[in-house]
C-alpha cells in the first residue's frame, strides 16, 4: 500500500470517528451550551479564564502532543511492524483514547474544574485519593526517566564528514546546540514579555523566526557541545529541576508558545512529505505475534509501547488540571477533549511515517528521536530541496527534543505538586525539596542502568500511563452510574485497558524477578508490583461503589 493512500485512509477514519462516535459520546453527556462553567463562575483572570475554542484548542493540543506519540509508534513499528501499530492508533484513539480525554474533561468541568485525583476522592473516598496520588507520582517518575534517556541518546552521535563544509559535523551536537539556543530564546521572550510587554504579534514576528535561526545555527555550531549520554542525562535533569521552580512566565509559557509553532511546522512538513514526497513504504507490515526484542509479545506490549499515540492517562492530568478551568461552554468539551486527541493520533501517524520510509538497517540501533529527525528531515527536504537535508534533519530532531522538554517540564512540576500534597511540604523550601526528589530518583535510575536504556523503562512508562487512563475511565463509570446514566462507553474501554496493562505489568514482574534482567529489571519489577497493588486498591474501591449503586436501584 502506498504511503499517501494509507495516510488518507487514516485521516478519513479519524474524521468519521469525530463526527459519528464523538457526536454519540457528546449526546450521552448531554452537554449544554448555556450552563455556567467553572471558568465563568470563578473567572479570576489567572487560572479560571473562559477561552474560546479557537485559542484553547491549540493550547491544549500543544500541552498533550509531546514526545509520547512520536517515540511510541516508532518503537512499536521497529518491534511489531507498521500494520498493527496503525490499526491500534486509528481504532484505539477513536473508541478509547479520545473518549478518555473527553470524559475526564467533562467530569472535571462538572466537578467544578477539579483534578482527576479530586474526582477520585469525591467518588471513591480518601484512601483511593491517596492511592491515585502515589500512582500518579510513580507514573511521572517513569515519564521523566524514559524521556530524559531518549533525549540524551538523540544528543549523542558520531562525527560525519559533510560534503561542502569546512568543519566536522556532529549530528547529535547540532540537535543539542539548537535545543539549547531554543530554550535560551524562550527565556529571553519570557523576560521581554514580562518587563517590556510588546504586543504578541511583534513578539511572534521576532521570536518564531529566531527559533528557526537557532536550527540553522546549530548545524554550524555542532561541535561546540559534544558530550556523552550520561553527562547529558545529568544536564537535562538539572534543567528539569530549575524549570519546575521557575515562574511559568519566564520559561513554561514562552517555551510552550514557541513550541506550538515548531509542532505545527512539523505537522505541515509531515503532511507535505507523506502526500507529495513520493516515498515508498520500506518497513515490514507485520513481524509476527512473538518477535525477538525487549518485549517480544505483540499482546499486550504493542498497546503499552505506542502509549500516548492512542491513549494516555497523562492527558487526564492536563484535561482536569488546566484545560477544564478555561472551558467557556460545555459544548466546547467535544472539540477540545475528543478532537485534540484525534489530532494527537495524526502526530503519531506522521511519526510512524518517518520510520516507514526507512529500511531496517537505516534505523537499526537508533533512538526514536534520531529516527524521527531523519524521517521528518526527508519530509522537510521535499519543500526546501535535497541540498538542505542537513538543516531539515536538524530541525526534525530538534522538534522532537522540543516536545520532550515540554513533557519533562510539566511532569516535574506536576510531580512536585503531588509530593507537596502527600507529604505536606509547604513553602519555597518544600518546593525545592520536592523538585529535588523528582529529579534525583530518575538520575539514580539512569546512572545505574547506563546510556541508551530507554527501552528498559519505556514499557513500564507506557503501562503506568495507560493504566492511569483505565483507572480514570473506571472512576468516571462510577460517577455516571451514581447519576443513573449509561456508562458502557467508559466501562468497556476501562476493562480493556486495565486488562492489557495488568497483563503487561505481571509479565514485567516475572521478567524482572527472573534474575536475567539485572538490577534495573528488579527495580522495574518492584515498581510494577506497587502499581498493581495501587490499582487493585482503586479497583476494590470502585467495585464497592458500583455495588452500592446497584443495590439502591
Amino acid at each position: 500500500m502506498s504511503l499517501p493512500l494509507l495516510a488518507a485512509l487514516v485521516l478519513v477514519t479519524l474524521a468519521a470517528g469525530y463526527h459519528f462516535y464523538g457526536g454519540f459520546i457528546a449526546r450521552q453527556y448531554r452537554l449544554e451550551r448555556d450552563v455556567e462553567t467553572p471558568a465563568r463562575r470563578h473567572d479570576d483572570g489567572l487560572d479560571f479564564v473562559p477561552t474560546e475554542p479557537f485559542y484553547l484548542l491549540p493550547q491544549h493540543f500543544s500541552a498533550i502532543a509531546a514526545a509520547g506519540p512520536i517515540a511510541g509508534p516508532i518503537l512499536a513499528c521497529q518491534q511489531f511492524g507498521w500494520l498493527p501499530s496503525i490499526l491500534w492508533i486509528g481504532l484505539g484513539v477513536i473508541f478509547i483514547g479520545a473518549v478518555h480525554d473527553f470524559s475526564t474533561l467533562v467530569a472535571s468541568v462538572r466537578h467544578d474544574a477539579r483534578s482527576i485525583a479530586e474526582v477520585v476522592k469525591e467518588n471513591l473516598g480518601e484512601q483511593a485519593y491517596r492511592a491515585i496520588m502515589v500512582f500518579i507520582w510513580l507514573a511521572l517518575i517513569y515519564v521523566i526517566v524514559a524521556f530524559t534517556d531518549v533525549t540524551a541518546s538523540t544528543f549523542v552521535s558520531g562525527d560525519a564528514e559533510m560534503q561542502g563544509l569546512r568543519l566536522r559535523f556532529n549530528p547529535g551536537g547540532a540537535v543539542a546546540m539548537s535545543s539549547v539556543l531554543y530554550l535560551t530564546i524562550a527565556v529571553v521572550m519570557g523576560l521581554v514579555a514580562r518587563f517590556v510587554a510588546p504586543p504578541l504579534w511583534l513578539q511572534t514576528l521576532i521570536f518564531v523566526p529566531a527559533t528557526l535561526i537557532a536550527v540553522w545555527a546549530g548545524t554550524w555550531l555542532s561541535t561546540w557541545i559534544v558530550l556523552d549520554a550520561r553527562t547529558w542525562a545529568v544536564l537535562i535533569l538539572g534543567y528539569c529541576f530549575v524549570a519546575s521552580l521557575t515562574p511559568v512566565w519566564a520559561l513554561l509559557q514562552p517555551r510552550g508558545y514557541l513550541g506550538g509553532f515548531v509542532l505545527y511546522l512539523a505537522l505541515a512538513f509531515g503532511v507535505v512529505g507523506m502526500f507529495f514526497g513520493g516515498f515508498e513504504v520500506r518497513q515490514e507490515a507485520f513481524r509476527g505475534f512473538v518477535v525477538p526484542g525487549e518485549t517480544g509479545q505483540l499482546f499486550p506490549f504493542l498497546f503499552v509501547t505506542i502509549a500516548c499515540g492512542a491513549c494516555s492517562g497523562f492527558h487526564g492530568l492536563i484535561c482536569s488540571g488546566t484545560t477544564s478551568k478555561q472551558i467557556a461552554r460545555e459544548t466546547d468539551c467535544r472539540p477540545i477533549g475528543y478532537g485534540a486527541m484525534l489530532l494527537e493520533a495524526f502526530v503519531a501517524l506522521i511519526a510512524l511515517g518517518t520510520i516507514m520510509i526507512a529500511s531496517g538497517p537505516e534505523v537499526a540501533g537508533k533512538a526514536p528521536g534520531a529516527i524521527y529527525g531523519e524521517g521528518l528531515g526527508r519530509f522537510v527536504s521535499v519543500v526546501l530541496g535535497e541540498e538542505h537535508l542537513l538543516l531539515a534533519t536538524t530541525f526534525g530532531a530538534m522538534a522532537f527534543s522540543t516536545f520532550v522538554f515540554d513533557t519533562l517540564d510539566v511532569s516535574t512540576r506536576l510531580g512536585r505538586y503531588v509530593i507537596s500534597e502527600l507529604l505536606g511540604w509547604q513553602g519555597r523550601a518544600g518546593a525545592v525539596a520536592a523538585s529535588a526528589v523528582m529529579c534525583l530518583l530518575p538520575l539514580l535510575l539512569l546512572l545505574v542502568s547506563g546510556p541508551g536504556s530507554y527501552r528498559v523503562f519505556w514499557t513500564l512508562f507506557g503501562s503506568s500511563n495507560q493504566l492511569l487512563a483505565g483507572i480514570s475511565l473506571l472512576v468516571i463509570t462510577v460517577w455516571l452510574r451514581r447519576m443513573g446514566r449509561s456508562s458502557w462507553y467508559t466501562f468497556l474501554p476501562a476493562i480493556f485497558i486495565l486488562t492489557i496493562t495488568a497483563w503487561s505489568l505481571v509479565l514485567q514482574v516475572v521478567t524482572g524477578l527472573g534474575g536475567t534482567a539485572g538490577t534495573i529489571g528488579m527495580v522495574n519489577a518492584a515498581v510494577a508490583l506497587a502499581l498493581i497493588g495501587l490499582a487493585a486498591l482503586l479497583l476494590r474501591s470502585a467495585g464497592r461503589e458500583l455495588r452500592i449503586v446497584a443495590a439502591t436501584r
